[in-house]
């Protein structure tokens, strides 16, 4: 016998209002440090937990990390509490749709997608989680009425579009993008998510940096695509993963001895589609990219080890010191032996002090 869809209906004045109400049905419990919420379940509804977290001028950011183990919808009301939603599926994906619209107008927000999406007051929200699969999910909420309020909103540079939906504080239209992919929005995502949790206020404050920049990039998309000036790419979402995957590899084994031959035939990709997505994700080629991770490498390691130039040109895999010192010089403006001098008067100066 099928199971049914397990509904969750919110009537929220808030961000923590929600999260209650989804505590009510899902079970769990709700932890808060320095203002940070974590609502964490473990049964036979779900499993995971829900990062939620509210700063000033009315800037949210909710993160799911969680498995429904039923098909999930989130009915929400937007009679009291109706923010600007910009959400990022880093795993798994769901859907939406507005209240007044057909099923078959549910849209589904895939991963690595940038997605914008408003509703009118006293319309509803409908969000779809499906069952058994992983959801990494970021949500940036701004709240019109109280984010127009900081002096530096930055809402008069936006285009028309979005400046529209920002100034719309009775809540009077739906909006909705749907972006293309977006992996530069996922590598900060994870660097969001690996903010160290040692000193609670120091810890909020970073990620409320973290959380604009975000916030940022979804605009700076949707401005993009709205005037056509988004650059266009012929690689598939599951292309520009493995692309992803070959420079998460090469920041981890950075001193192999690399050629873009050996790594289109690792990645089964094209020369040209490696080329493509390399400066599509990151501005730069295959090449340059290689050597830019060598010498933020190099950097660390004059830093924090004893390691001589020589070593440390080995270390990360050139082998001629004379290039090294070229390019590294040409990066930071100082050479590779001024760079170490420095380095030990500070720690020395640190010493002492």
């Amino acid at each position: 016998m099928k199971k049914e869809m397990k509904v969750i209906e919110i009537h929220a004045t808030s961000l923590q209002d929600t999260m209650r109400q989804m505590k009510h049905v899902l079970g769990g419990e709700i932890n808060e440090r320095w203002g940070e919420f974590t609502f964490t379940v473990n049964n036979e509804n779900a499993t995971g937990n829900i990062r939620f977290v509210m700063f000033e001028w009315g800037v949210g950011l909710l993160e799911y990390d969680i498995v429904f183990h039923d098909d999930t919808i989130l009915i929400t009301d937007t009679s009291t509490f109706n923010p600007i939603h910009f959400i990022y599926c880093l795993e798994g994906f769901c859907s939406h749709r507005f209240g007044r619209e057909d099923m078959n107008k549910m849209k589904r927000i895939e991963q690595f997608q940038s997605v914008i999406i408003t509703n009118k007051n006293g319309g509803h929200n409908y969000t779809y989680f499906p069952k058994d699969t992983k959801l990494a999910i970021n949500i940036v909420q701004i709240t019109r009425k109280q984010y127009l309020k900081k002096n530096l909103n930055g809402v008069d540079s936006l285009n028309e579009k979005l400046h529209e939906v920002f100034m719309d504080t009775d809540h009077e239209n739906r909006f909705s993008y749907y972006g293309s992919y977006n992996l530069k929005l996922a590598n900060k995502i994870n660097a969001l998510r690996q903010v160290p949790s040692k000193n609670g206020m120091i810890r909020i404050m970073q990620m409320e940096g973290m959380v604009y920049e975000i916030l940022a990039m979804h605009i700076s998309q949707q401005e993009k695509d709205s005037t056509n000036l988004y650059p266009k790419s012929s690689l598939l979402k599951r292309e520009l993963k493995v692309i992803r995957n070959l420079a998460k590899k090469i920041v981890t084994n950075f001193s192999v001895d690399y050629s873009v031959d050996g790594l289109s035939k690792e990645s089964g990709l094209s020369q040209a589609k490696l080329q493509e997505g390399f400066k599509l994700l990151y501005t730069r080629t295959v090449t340059e990219y290689i050597r830019h991770i060598r010498l933020e490498a190099a950097r660390d390691f004059i830093s924090t080890t004893d390691m001589n130039i020589s070593q440390i040109v080995y270390t990360i895999g050139f082998s001629s010191r004379s290039y090294f010192s070229k390019i590294f010089k040409a990066k930071y403006g100082i050479s590779p032996s001024e760079f170490q001098n420095n380095a030990k008067k500070n720690s020395l100066a640190k010493g002492v002090a």
